[in-house]
């Protein structure tokens, strides 16, 4: 069984027992949540359910593992010729969650 869930704005392909990063900060460290967008659920028996946009009454319950930085990011800009150039970077935030059920 696995679920495709949007969070974070991306979408994430999750089944129980796994784990998902998520981007930003969605909750403290232990902290239950519920990502209640879900786009398609396939179950054991192979049937698909796919919503549009959203399958109804389908949420996914995941337990929030801990937060984490990605990799550094550099951004540079130039303009030729005129001597501009711009350094500036950022590390993205990341929540790491361990699926713990999908509801249907």
């Amino acid at each position: 069984m696995y679920a495709i869930v949007q969070a974070g704005g991306h979408q994430h392909r999750v089944t129980p027992g796994g784990f998902a990063t998520i981007d930003g900060v969605l909750a403290d460290k232990g902290a239950e949540i519920t990502l209640d967008q879900v786009l398609l659920v396939e179950r054991d028996g192979g049937e698909v359910v796919a919503g549009a946009p959203f399958v109804a009454n389908a949420r996914v319950i995941a337990v929030v593992e801990g937060e984490a930085r990605g990799p550094k990011i550099r951004v540079f800009k130039k303009k030729r010729r005129k001597g501009m150039r711009r350094t500036k970077g950022h590390r993205s935030v990341f929540t790491r969650v361990k699926i713990k059920d999908i509801v249907l």
